[in-house]
């Protein structure tokens, strides 16, 4: 598609010059007294038409490498919709809302036409637009404060890899930002505050030599003993227009050698290691992994893009916030369970203040206005997560203290926390003097607004970092809050999803009386009429070792209270994810067959505090098969299910416990559905893509350096176990786990002559987000329940 764009832009441009081509190399350039007063990246980008015949890393770059070429601005043809969907869903919902500049008109995703789209309108009426009739579906918005554009992120053909684009409130102008090369990905940061530029996180895919694009040259990927062994790729490789390789392995670049690549436990933005026989020269080389880099991008392309930071073998890297003048940026990074917060100076890019942050929603805190407090919700040094305020000195560094950042803890003050609750979204009023805080209550949301330094405004920040106003609650209409976001002044957005609702987009202007959306579905739409949603019940139970459980339990309608049902234990992904009493159209499908349904919290799950999502690092992952296999006992014992008609199923890590428990315990189960899960770890960190095996390494273990805690823990090395019947279902386009992953542990067994089936969705990547693939897989894991369980 990107191919195509570029042979099809018209010139749409107020700058008048067409798109074609990459951006220039850019280089860092200090910023000119002269310019002191507008916000440092005007010093930062240079215009659009400039070229530079220098392609060295600047000063304070990481040395020893080449950035990845910018992102180039690439111009679409017009593709706003009607009013309506030309089919609509007759229940649809509404997520991810981001106000314009005034907080009257919204942009929102919406899947009421089968996919989800990128839509606009008024809060309060239910005249809306579809800006962007495309099938790629939609997956974040944010509308740029100055009220010109609309960013989103989508992801063509519905794989992982995605891209950033940008239209005008109208539907027009319609434009790629970044991630428009074949296999790139690109995802949103924060707009700058007076809405000139976005930053925009770019990984870029690892050098290939002409003949390994050919499939000509063997790979060297490491040890001998390697998946890949320094051979071609196996039968099944998916070529995704990146190649992924091993944490720690070889590379070659254009026919050169450049040695092993650092390790995971390498210091964030630390140069790859150099060549170890002497043959490599010692100039600048391309990252083999590719790297994540952090741009900020002129949507009307009058400028070229500034580099802000790049990173190698980065899991993940984001812009959360730029200071009102453009000098400082918060940054977020890290692997899975390990995210820290980063600030950093735009000018010399300088990281004066890091300090660990929660895993969960990427958008961690935030400038006050005049960038001497930093707000942050973090677990640093505490079970759960809190609001935390951190003051700052001129130059972006914690006040009072020294060059070393781990002593950065001490300059924190806790705000706001409360026992036993993660401090989940944290979004600030535009203007910095109220902050909503959405809390984790056992599943379910509580959300409250408090002033910040409410008695002392006017009065410099540092001088009462500590102090906010009294908390006021917000009564909510559902149960979970999925976002928070200002809406202008006084008034908030929020997306709201339930366990009798599909997700919707609510207003309340001063926190008062929160109020649908007309656009939203109502509660009478969630499902067909006739048989309502089934409200889930808490469980809780303790695990053979003694460490607590929960999970929320579907009771399928109709069935006597005394009878055990046959009953399905579904686990979420993640393994960080956690239940929540929300609509989930399967529960019902399955519920609606006469199955139970029982999602647990095994450990690792988020919402339990930092040990419980830690319990099941490395070897801890054996004890997470015991609780499996400790829920089916509690349903059973509590006489809740049939001990002779108990399945296993899940999604993504969900997937990977379903081919474990299956092999694990072999005699528990009478059935399983996995779903886009792993069932060999070394195949995977083969496969998977670079950053995200960056981040997974942490949560399972190295490849190389834990090989045989990864192969005791794969479900493929034990399938001679397995007994029972399996259906594995994934999208054709997944590169986070590719389908490989099934289609191994489908094809072993039936060669063990059991009944296994593969269920491929086309144009979904890891999660399934058309509608009509939705609902195929649906029906497909319920009849196969059915078959099993009832028949």
């Amino acid at each position: 598609m990107a191919a195509d764009a570029r042979d099809h832009v018209t010139d749409g441009d107020r700058s008048g010059r067409a798109a074609h081509g990459p951006a220039p190399a850019l280089r860092r350039v200090d910023a000119d007294p002269a310019t002191f007063g507008a916000p440092a990246w005007h010093a930062l980008a240079r215009p659009a038409d400039a070229r530079s015949e220098d392609a060295r890393p600047a000063d304070g770059d990481t040395p020893g490498e080449v950035c990845a070429a910018a992102p180039a601005l690439v111009l679409l043809p017009e593709a706003a919709g009607p009013r309506e969907a030309v089919s609509r869903l007759r229940a649809h919902g509404c997520c991810y809302p981001s106000a314009g500049a005034d907080g009257a008109e919204v942009a929102f995703i919406c899947d009421r036409g089968g996919v989800p789209q990128l839509w606009a309108g008024p809060v309060n009426s239910a005249e809306v637009r579809l800006l962007d009739s495309s099938p790629d579906p939609v997956t974040e918005v944010s509308w740029s404060p100055d009220g010109r554009w609309i960013a989103y992120t989508t992801a063509p053909g519905g794989g992982e890899h995605s891209r950033v684009l940008c239209v005008r409130p109208d539907g027009s102008g319609r434009r790629v930002l970044a991630g428009a090369d074949p296999g790139s990905t690109a995802y949103l940061g924060c707009w700058s505050h007076d809405g000139s530029c976005l930053a925009v996180t770019v990984t870029a895919p690892p050098a290939r030599t002409p003949g390994e694009a050919q499939g000509l040259v063997p790979v060297d990927r490491g040890p001998a003993d390697s998946p890949l062994d320094g051979a071609l790729p196996p039968a099944g490789w998916a070529d995704r227009g990146g190649h992924a390789t091993l944490l720690g392995a070889s590379s070659y670049d254009a026919g050169t050698w450049h040695g092993p690549t650092a390790a995971t436990g390498t210091a964030a933005g630390a140069t790859s290691a150099g060549p170890t026989d002497g043959t490599a020269p010692a100039a600048a080389t391309v990252r083999p992994d590719g790297g994540l880099s952090v741009y900020l991008i002129d949507p009307d392309g009058l400028t070229s893009p500034a580099l802000l930071t790049t990173e190698t073998h980065a899991a993940t890297l984001r812009a959360c916030d730029l200071s009102r003048d453009g000098s400082l940026v918060l940054l977020r990074r890290g692997p899975r369970g390990r995210r820290e917060a980063v600030v950093r100076r735009t000018d010399d890019a300088t990281a004066t203040f890091a300090l660990p942050v929660a895993d969960g929603d990427p958008w961690i805190g935030r400038f006050s206005p005049d960038a001497r407090t930093l707000w942050l919700r973090s677990n640093a040094d505490r079970e759960h997560a809190a609001l935390l305020a951190v003051l700052l000195d001129a130059d972006g560094r914690p006040e009072g203290a020294s060059d070393d950042l781990l002593e950065a803890p001490r300059h924190t003050s806790v705000v706001a926390e409360r026992e036993g609750c993660d401090l989940e979204l944290l979004a600030m009023a535009h203007d910095g003097r109220t902050a909503a805080l959405a809390w984790n209550t056992r599943g379910a949301s509580e959300l409250e607004l408090v002033e910040t330094f409410p008695a002392f405004w006017g009065v410099p920040a540092r001088q009462a970092p500590d102090r906010t106003g009294p908390a006021r609650p917000v009564p909510l209409p559902h149960e979970v809050v999925t976002r928070v976001t200002a809406a202008g002044v006084g008034r908030l957005l929020l997306a709201l999803s339930g366990s009798q609702r599909r997700p919707g987009v609510w207003w309340a202007h001063e926190g008062v009386s929160l109020l649908r959306t007309p656009w939203s579905s109502r509660d009478e739409d969630a499902v067909p009429p006739g048989r309502p949603p089934v409200r889930p019940v808490p469980l809780r139970l303790t695990a053979r070792d003694g460490l607590p459980l929960s999970g929320w339990y579907y009771r399928a309608p109709g069935r006597p209270s005394s009878v055990p049902a046959p009953c399905v234990i579904h686990l979420h992904g993640g393994p960080e994810e956690q239940e929540r009493p929300v609509l989930h159209p399967l529960y019902h499908e399955l519920t609606g067959r006469g199955l139970d349904v029982f999602a647990p919290d095994v450990r690792g799950s988020s919402g339990h505090g930092r040990s419980f999502v830690d319990a099941d690092l490395g070897a801890g992952r054996f004890a997470a098969l015991d609780d499996v296999a400790d829920c089916a006992a509690h349903i059973v014992t509590t006489g809740l299910a049939d001990p002779t008609r108990l399945a296993v199923m899940g999604r993504s890590y969900g997937g990977y416990l379903t081919f474990a428990s299956l092999v694990w315990h072999p005699d528990l189960f009478r059935t399983g559905v996995a779903v886009c899960g792993m069932s060999d770890f070394l195949t995977f960190f083969a496969a998977t893509e670079p950053w995200l095996a960056e981040s997974a390494a942490h949560k399972y273990g190295h490849p190389d350096r834990d090989r045989e805690l990864l192969r005791s823990l794969s479900p493929m090395t034990r399938v001679d176990a397995l007994r029972v019947p399996v259906l594995a279902v994934h999208g054709e386009h997944d590169t986070n786990v590719p389908p490989e992953e099934s289609r191994q542990f489908v094809r072993a067994a039936r060669e063990r002559g059991l009944a296994a089936e593969l269920l491929t969705l086309r144009d979904e990547g890891h999660d399934f987000l058309r509608a009509d693939n939705r609902r195929l897989f649906r029906r497909a894991a319920a009849d196969w329940m059915e078959r099993h369980l009832l028949l």
